[in-house]
């Protein structure tokens, strides 16, 4: 039988290889000329090390960015959780039958309904008459594609803005927007930070059977868009134990935000209300499917309570950035010991 290093070692020579075969050119570029102009350092030597670090460390372009790989040395690489790590941890131990729970969104907001908060329609299952009640009940709503990611296919639509529901729905079912939600109504220390998004909590958690382990603690907020999304202009910054930010926030472009730039408020130090009573929750919804023990949960605080946006089976992959923290050690160790690969 094949040795783990070797199993180990064969899958980085794969994912080297669908790696150079599938180079997003534009994205090397843009990252490399970025951090050539931050450090002095040749924007082909930045390039090299990270088509290197794809193969040796399983690092995508955004992730030797987003933690500052440029700046760190082997001993610290080899800390880092990397979005292609978590995505082998995922197929590993997130049972494929059970995947649909958290891919389908419309079977998510069904089975987790009791965490949810908000009331919500399927536009396949209503008629434009159901659809036009529900929109003027809540005035504005969310339209979601039920199996996108990345924040892809939301938006926010407004009672005002719609004259005809026969045709809104045949929109809705051609764009695959199927999900209709109420917007779910923030605690306003939240609604502050961005007041043109919910600004959530993504918590990465593991189920081993017995206990669930936090892995990850993520504050998310909009920086003027609808959604905190990271891919569609927001940004997060990490939370301590007790749901405190820990440091400045940054984006996908790498830019950090110690005051938030539209509402002025201080990012480091902001207390997420409610927190003890976001570590029960996550505990709870953690274990209604034992079969998916690895999950990022996306968590709204509402006026009373805090309340499952959604689960992310494949979840995306948060930590410190070292330029901002001085913190040059990524949470590998952590996920090593709590999932125990």
């Amino acid at each position: 039988m094949a040795s783990r290093r070797t199993l180990g070692l064969g899958r980085r020579v794969r994912y080297f290889f669908w790696r150079a075969s599938n180079v997003d050119w534009k994205n090397l570029r843009r990252i490399s000329k970025k951090l050539s102009r931050a450090t002095w350092k040749p924007a082909t030597l930045i390039a090299l090390d990270m088509i290197w670090s794809a193969a040796r460390h399983e690092t995508g372009f955004t992730d030797y960015q987003d933690w500052d790989f440029h700046l760190l040395g082997h001993r610290d690489r080899i800390t880092y959780m990397t979005h292609p790590k978590s995505n082998h941890i995922a197929q590993l131990v997130n049972q494929k039958p059970y995947r649909h729970f958290f891919a389908d969104k419309s079977e998510f907001v069904k089975h987790f309904s009791e965490y949810i908060g908000r009331e919500t329609l399927d536009a396949r299952e209503s008629s434009p008459q159901e659809i036009e009640k529900f929109v003027n009940k809540h005035q504005s709503v969310m339209i979601k594609m039920i199996d996108s990611d990345g924040g892809k296919g939301i938006e926010r639509r407004n009672a005002t803005d719609i004259r005809d529901y026969a045709q809104f729905k045949n929109e809705l079912i051609e764009n695959r927007q199927f999900l209709i939600e109420q917007v779910i109504p923030q605690h306003p220390e939240m609604a502050a930070l961005n007041p043109s998004s919910v600004n959530s909590l993504r918590i990465v958690s593991y189920f081993d059977g017995k206990e669930v382990h936090i892995l990850a603690r993520v504050l998310k907020m909009g920086n003027g868009d609808v959604i905190d999304n990271f891919a569609h202009g927001g940004m997060y910054t990490m939370l301590s134990e007790d749901g405190v930010a820990l440091h400045a926030a940054f984006d996908v472009e790498g830019d950090a935000y110690e005051i938030h730039p539209i509402s002025g408020i201080r990012i480091p130090g902001f207390k997420v209300p409610l927190y003890d009573k976001v570590l029960e929750l996550v505990d709870t919804v953690a274990r209604i499917v034992p079969e998916i023990p690895y999950v990022g949960w996306d968590i709204a605080i509402s006026p009373d309570r805090p309340v499952v946006i959604e689960g992310n089976y494949n979840t995306g992959v948060f930590q410190a950035k070292p330029s901002l923290t001085g913190n040059k050690t990524g949470l590998l160790p952590l996920y090593r010991e709590k999932i125990g690969f």
